[in-house]
């Protein structure tokens, strides 16, 4: 920028975040020439900060010279190569079980909560990956990295923010490729056609999870597959094929073992949550079975799993009002709202006013 554009810059700036602090041009010469006199205004100095992000005694410091920056440059890098040297086993899955935990809050009280807390992680982990040399360490930290970019992603879509889930998405299967892992890939891929179906390409969603089954059929473990087969009938009951949709549900309950081992990568599916699926499909057709099967999922889901809870009554709404039962729709959806508002989902906020505009 001229300095001309950067105090106009500056006036917008403060101006939008409420920073009572001004800059004149002549001011700003002064501070890039190093001839500012005494200290400055104190509210000036927090306009610079949260403009650059930067503590005032950074940006008023003399400039380092090349040779400083050289060094520091080389020394930080030794320091990140430690650090990703230092990386096991343990640390691995001490790891996984920090995420685990974000998992439980995140599933309870909304990504609203946890998020931060899940970006930062990704960060750090993204550091340790990329400075980590040894192979045996470098691919199971790229597979947790695949892990947690799914997980925002998924948080981002239920936030409503569709480019971002894209872009975590994306992420997640360039982690899950370093990983070399056909398990991880697979699970990255059929999570990024939840934004597809929600942006209405429903087509490209089928045959998004139509190439990752195929490529997990012989790789992946026995859930996962049952999961990526949930999900195929999820997007086929959104593109409107009913005979396809059940039969893909019916292929998931057939691989759903009997007792799931903790394998990775993470997925949420046991009976339960395969009949909530099964009933968010049946719903969508206007099925007479989708109350059967959802009012029985409802009755035993783990409370925990608050926004899965939010999901399955706006279905049972949606069944209900499908079935004239207009009272026993506007009580599902009346509570619904309760909960997508305590756990921030503007995803499923969205489907309750668009069921609402019905049953009103």
């Amino acid at each position: 920028m001229t300095y001309e554009e950067f105090v106009q810059y500056a006036e917008t700036f403060a101006r939008d975040n409420r920073e009572p602090g001004t800059l004149s041009l002549r001011h700003l010469q002064r501070l890039v020439s190093g001839q500012h006199l005494g200290a400055l205004r104190p509210a000036t100095a927090r306009l610079l900060e949260h403009l650059f992000g930067e503590p005032i005694a950074i940006l008023l410091a003399p400039p380092k010279t090349l040779a400083d920056d050289d060094e520091n440059s080389a020394s930080e890098l030794r320091q990140l190569l430690d650090a990703a040297r230092r990386v096991d086993g343990s640390t691995i899955e001490l790891l996984h079980q920090q995420l685990d935990a974000i998992r439980r809050l995140d599933r309870k009280l909304g990504a609203i909560v946890v998020r931060d807390e899940l970006n930062a992680k990704i960060r750090q982990v993204q550091r340790l990956t990329t400075y980590s040399l040894a192979p045996g360490t470098r691919e199971p930290l790229a597979a947790l990295l695949s892990e947690m970019h799914t997980l925002a992603g998924w948080q981002a879509l239920d936030l409503g923010d569709i480019p971002n889930a894209w872009q975590h998405y994306e992420q997640s299967r360039s982690a899950a490729a370093q990983s070399h892992s056909i398990a991880n890939e697979a699970h990255a891929a059929a999570e990024q056609a939840f934004v597809l179906i929600d942006a209405a390409a429903t087509h490209d969603a089928i045959d998004l999870l139509d190439h990752a089954r195929r490529r997990a059929d012989t790789a992946a473990p026995r859930i996962l597959r049952a999961w990526l087969a949930a999900a195929h009938g999820e997007a086929l009951a959104a593109h409107g094929d009913q005979s396809a949709s059940l039969h893909a549900f019916d292929h998931a309950a057939h691989l759903l073992p009997d007792d799931p081992a903790d394998d990775r990568p993470y997925v949420a599916l046991d009976p339960v949550h395969l009949a909530r699926w099964r009933g968010h499909a049946l719903a969508r057709f206007g099925h007479p079975d989708a109350i059967t099967v959802l009012t029985d999922a409802l009755n035993r889901l783990d409370p925990t799993f608050v926004r899965a809870e939010t999901a399955l009554r706006v279905d049972l709404a949606t069944a209900h009002a499908a079935n004239g039962d207009r009272d026993e729709a506007r009580t599902h959806s009346d509570h619904a709202a309760q909960l997508a508002a305590q756990v921030g989902s503007a995803r499923q906020s969205r489907r309750i006013k668009t069921l609402l505009a019905t049953v009103r």
